[in-house]
């Protein structure tokens, strides 16, 4: 099923297929949005090391979000094939950022993901 999925053809494009993903509660989706050995900073604090720990992190957080609202991307910058991403949060209290590498195929996966960074 993987393969069927749209993949990221920019770093952007990674945000709008997350929230998608997620509005279907596809977990297994989201997981494939992230390299093998990516890593999220998540829950606040903790690392979540690779693709299987990602899947299980965002089924437990599925049960609990009924639904995602895309939030504002910023101007990603981009050295090769790789990418800083980040975006907006929707209440105003930061940002989120991301890393993202360009694949052998040409789509982009994430590789590190901090989607609450603290304050300064």
């Amino acid at each position: 099923m993987a393969n069927e999925r749209q993949r990221a053809e920019s770093p952007e494009d990674l945000t709008g297929l997350f929230v998608r993903r997620a509005n279907e509660h596809d977990a297994e989706g989201l997981a494939a949005l992230y390299e093998p050995e990516a890593v999220v900073v998540y829950p606040p604090g903790e690392l979540t090391r690779g693709r299987a720990a990602i899947q299980l992190l965002y089924q437990r957080m599925l049960a609990r979000v009924p639904k995602f609202e895309p939030e504002e991307s910023l101007p990603s910058l981009l050295a090769g094939d790789l990418a800083l991403t980040s975006t907006r949060r929707r209440d105003g209290s930061g940002i989120r950022i991301q890393v993202a590498r360009r694949q052998a195929d040409g789509g982009w996966l994430r590789v590190l993901d901090w989607p609450e960074p603290p304050s300064t």
